[in-house]
This record gives C-alpha cells, structure tokens and sequence, in this order.
C-alpha cells in the first residue's frame, strides 16, 4: 500500500508542477500583454517636456505601474503608489534601474522597495527614451496560490487514496484471513493418529474461481476435502488391519491349539504307556500334520495377499479363457457330483493378456465357493463371452443366493458368508479377496449380483485379440 500511494503522490507531483508551469507561462504571457497595453496609454500622451509624474498623472495605470523618461528637461521617473496617487523615484533609484537594463526591449528588473517589475524600454530619436513597467508580484502571487492549493489538495487526496486503499485491501483480504485461520486450526489438529474428523472449512460465501483470493480458498477446500477422504481411508485400512491380523490370529490360534494339545497328548501316552503308545501316537500326529497343513496354506494364502497387494508374484503370457474354463469345469465335476455344470462359451476363443495359474485358481475359487455354499442339484453355469473391450468370464448358480447386506463384505479377508448359504466346509475366508487381488492385479474386476436363485459372479478382464504375440 505505501508504495501505490508513493506512485500516486509521484504523479500527482508531477502533474501539479506540469500545471503550475503551464499556468506560469499564460500568467507570465498576460503580464506581457498588460504592460504592452500600458506602453500604448503612455505612448499616446508622450510628452518630452514633461516629466514622468505628470504624464502619469495625466492618465490612469494599473497601481504598482513605473515609469522613467528621458527628455531635454532630463531624467525623471515615478511610479503609482496607489488610486491617484503617483510617486516620484530618486535620482540614485533611477540610475539603480538603468544599471539593471542590459538591452532594450522587455526584461525584469528589481525597483527599490517595490519588488521585481517586467519593464520594456523604448528608444526614441534625439537621445530621447522611456521605461515603463508593471509589477511581477500579483504572477508569483497567483503561482504561489496555485502550487499551494495542488499541495493542499495532492495531500488531502493522499490522505484519502490511504484511507480508501486501506479499507478496500482490508476488505478484500477477509477472506484471505478466513483462509489462514482456517489453515491454521487445520494445522493445529493431531492428523498423525487415531479417528480425525476434519470439518474445517473456508465459508461458502468467502469462494469462488472468479477472484484470486476466492480461488485460494477452492484451492484450500478442495485440498482439505482430499485430506479429510485419505485421512477416512487410512482410518479404514488401519481398522480393517487390526479387523485382519485378528482374524489371522484367531485362525492361527485353531491348528496351533491343535498341535500343542496333540503334541501333549502324545507325549503322555508314551510316558504313561509306553508300550502301547504306537496307535496314539499316530493318530495324533497325523492330526498335527493335518493342523499344520492348514497353517501353511492359511500363511501360503497371506503371503500371495501380500504379495499381491505389492504388485508381485503375476508372470503375464497369453491366456485362453475359454480353455481355462473348460479345464476348470472338468476338474470340479468329479468334486461335485450331485452339481449340474454347464460351460457357455462363444465359438471363438477369448484370449487376454494374464498369468495363467493365477487366471485357473480365480475360476476354481469360484466354482469351489458355488459348490460348497449351494445345496445338490444346483446347476452352476460357466460362461465366457467379450463386452466390447473386455473379456467376461461369469460363473453362475441357482441357489439360495447371498444376503445383500453380505454382498460387499464376500471380498474382505476372512469374510464367511455363513448367515445366506451352507457351510459345509471350513476356509480361511480368504479366496475371495485373493480372487479380487488377482483380477484387479491384472486390471480387471470382481463383482457378485445376488437374488434368490440367481447369484452371478463376474470376473471382467482387459481382452485381448485372438491371437497375441507370446
């Protein structure tokens, strides 16, 4: 702010001096055309046996008017003093005013005790001259009116303009300020830990994208709105870990109290029989191998999670859909006898770009799921078809179909849809979440629709043509 108003007092300066030189020259171009007319009144009653008194007193000059003669009754000068009055010059001011002139003509010379006068000098035949003139006072005095009254008002303006500049930047920094009070309460809250609500934010009336200021406090809604949607997520995933290593604790817990109890049991019976141990013994360490099998698969199955969620463990080449599915589809026949399966495939193959035993184990996963939640004389259909720019392999069923409110939650790791089907069998809960790992490792989708009778599973991959380069 001090520097526009510096900048304005420089050009208001500037202009008050440009027109006080400007008035300077019209003031001055008046006082010589005032004393030219003066000149003509004299001219007209020149008389050279008079002396200057009388010829001024003969006529009537603008006050402050001199005028010095040179005739045969010699020099004389006087000046007017005031309404009819005339006053005579010394013969020491006279000389004191000659001795000022340096040409004919007009020029300004100082008259004693009555200030600075423009005075023109005229030659005349015989040796004969005169000198008249008027004061240069009322000019400066004008000018100095003038510049005084620029300087007046060149500072009530910048008074003013300081007033006015302050009020408007005060005004349109308010929303500036909400912006940083805004940011600062932001940056006071603990954002590194725990469940943070971020509500804080730039009123409405305060943005917009027209103005600079406005468009800040967008920016800063937008970014906040960002922060507080991460800040959800992380609060999510940090529930949904502690939901997952609890779960995997409590799967693990299962087999590792199977194989202690066992274990001690087995040592037992050899330290209180130890001749007739043998049966026992076996019998307990196959269910040790048994428990112990179900730990590796269950840890096997957190490591390709994981792996998985880093992007690891998928070796892409050329895959067949509909060949995998057809392989799938036999092998789960012989697990499933009491099922109907049927493969719906199109007549030409539909081939993408994916890890083949991954792609296999999604579709077995699947076909297993539907077969062990769905009671005999269901009829699972496989299907295999393009969507434009995709691949669908489906696989469908007729059961009693899932619990809509179960729907999403199928995908969570160590998630049982136990309440909608069946639990013939026991799982870690985690082959759909390894399903929906791989297919979205590959850039695809899995997704479930569910209705009584009709339970549709959808894994929806990038396709690929007919025949991909290896």
């Amino acid at each position: 702010m001090v520097t526009v108003i510096g900048i304005v007092a420089l050009i208001l300066t500037l202009v008050g001096i440009a027109t006080g030189a400007v008035l300077g020259r019209i003031l001055d171009a008046n006082l010589n055309a005032q004393l030219a007319n003066a000149v003509s009144s004299v001219t007209v009653r020149l008389d050279p046996s008079a002396t200057a008194a009388d010829i001024l007193a003969s006529g009537r000059q603008p006050e402050g008017f001199v005028f010095v003669l040179q005739g045969p009754s010699g020099l004389s000068g006087a000046y007017v003093s005031g309404p009819q009055q005339v006053t005579e010059l010394s013969a020491d001011d006279i000389d004191e005013i000659l001795a000022q002139l340096d040409r004919s003509g007009i020029s300004t010379v100082e008259i004693p005790g009555e200030g600075d006068h423009r005075v023109f000098l005229s030659a005349q035949p015989g040796g004969l001259f005169f000198l008249a003139g008027l004061p240069v006072a009322p000019v400066t005095a004008t000018l100095g009116q003038i510049f005084t009254t620029v300087a007046l008002v060149t500072t009530g303006g910048l008074l003013l303009l300081g007033v006015v500049i302050a009020v408007v930047i005060r005004a349109g920094l308010r929303p500036l300020r909400t912006v940083a009070d805004t940011a600062s309460r932001v940056a006071a809250m603990p954002l590194s830990e725990g469940e943070v609500s971020l509500t804080a934010r730039v009123p409405e009336d305060q943005v917009d994208e027209v103005t600079e200021i406005g468009r800040v406090g967008h920016a800063l809604n937008t970014l906040l709105e960002h922060v507080s949607r991460s800040l959800s997520a992380r609060q999510r995933n940090e529930e949904r870990m502690r939901a997952f290593v609890a779960d995997a604790s409590h799967e693990l817990r299962t087999p590792l109290a199977s194989i202690r109890g066992y274990s001690e049991l087995s040592l037992r019976a050899i330290s209180q029989h130890p001749d007739a141990a043998g049966e026992t013994t076996q019998a307990s360490l196959e269910r040790i191998q048994a428990q112990s099998l179900r730990m590796t698969a269950l840890v096997e199955d957190l490591l390709l999670l994981a792996r998985l969620d880093e992007g690891q463990e998928l070796v892409f080449g050329s895959v067949d859909l509909t060949r995998l599915a057809l392989e799938a589809v036999e092998d789960a026949r012989p697990t499933g006898p009491d099922h109907r399966w049927i493969v719906d495939t199109e007549p030409e193959p539909v081939v993408v770009a994916g890890d083949a035993g991954r792609l296999h184990q999604v579709v077995a996963n699947l076909l297993a799921n539907a077969r062990t939640h769905t009671p005999a004389g269901t009829t699972v259909t496989v299907g295999v078809t393009r969507d434009r720019g995709d691949a669908i392999l489906s696989v469908h069923d007729d059961g009693p179909g899932i619990d809509p409110s179960l729907a999403e939650e199928l995908f969570e790791r160590f998630s049982r849809a136990d309440r909608s089907r069946a639990r013939q069998t026991g799982g870690t809960g985690l082959g759909l979440s390894i399903a929906r790992a791989i297919a979205e490792a590959h850039g695809g989708t899995l997704a479930v629709r569910s209705t009584p009778g009709d339970t549709t599973f959808e894994l929806r991959l990038p396709a690929r043509p007919a025949d991909p380069a290896p």
